[in-house]
This record gives structure tokens, sequence and C-alpha cells, in this order.
């Protein structure tokens, strides 16, 4: 049974800090691409950091670049999202990802995590 398990999430001041963590199994986690999203009430899912398996290329939404260090841990199966320097617009629902892909290009696999809320106070 495939598991996405997100935890970290709460309630910081600006310019604070937190981590948040993902938890997977069921799956053969250091072969998927895993990701952070986040999601406002009323507007689509965003992407927030993404890195790659073993060799762990990344990408970043401009929004979090420098301040927002995602990694992972292929031995634990975890993945990772260290957030410094928060504001308030990072305030959102907070989903890991995973996903993977056929040799053809194809999405094969596309899981998802139950979200974990950040709230940023001003």
């Amino acid at each position: 049974q495939v598991q996405l398990v997100e935890s970290g999430g709460g309630l910081v001041q600006s310019g604070g800090s937190l981590r948040l963590s993902c938890a997977a199994s069921g799956f053969t986690f250091s072969s998927y691409i895993m990701s952070w999203y986040r999601q406002v009430p009323g507007k689509e899912r965003e992407l927030v950091a993404v890195i790659k398996t073993a060799g762990g290329r990344i990408r970043y939404a401009d929004s979090v670049k420098g301040r927002f260090t995602i990694s992972r841990d292929n031995a634990k199966n975890t993945v990772s999202l260290q957030m410094n320097s928060l504001k308030p617009e990072d305030t959102a629902v907070y989903y890991c990802n995973a996903v993977s892909y056929n040799t053809d290009g194809r999405k094969r696999d596309d899981y998802w995590g139950q979200g974990t809320q950040v709230t940023v106070s001003s």
C-alpha cells in the first residue's frame, strides 16, 4: 500500500522557519521524483520544489528560491523541505508528491500525501 505521510506543519511568525518531512512507503522511493506542492483555497496547486532521483537534480519555484531547501534520504525513504525566512504568502497546505515515468516519457505513477497546513502570521 502506497503511503506518503507529511509532518512538520504548523503556525509560525513571519521570518521564522519550519521543516516539513514526508515519509514514503509502498513503492521504490529511490526511483521516484519527489516534489513539494502547496495550495491555498481558490487557487491551483503550485509546485514549490522538486528533487530528482539519485543525483538529486533540484528545481525551485521563483517565489521560494534562496529560502527553501528540498532534500531526500533514499535510505530512509524521506523527503524534506526546510523553509526559512517564511512570509505570510507562504501560508498554504503543503503536499508531498511522488511520480515516476515510463521509458517513453509518459507518467506512470502519481502519488500524493494528505497535506500539512503551514500558517505564517505577520
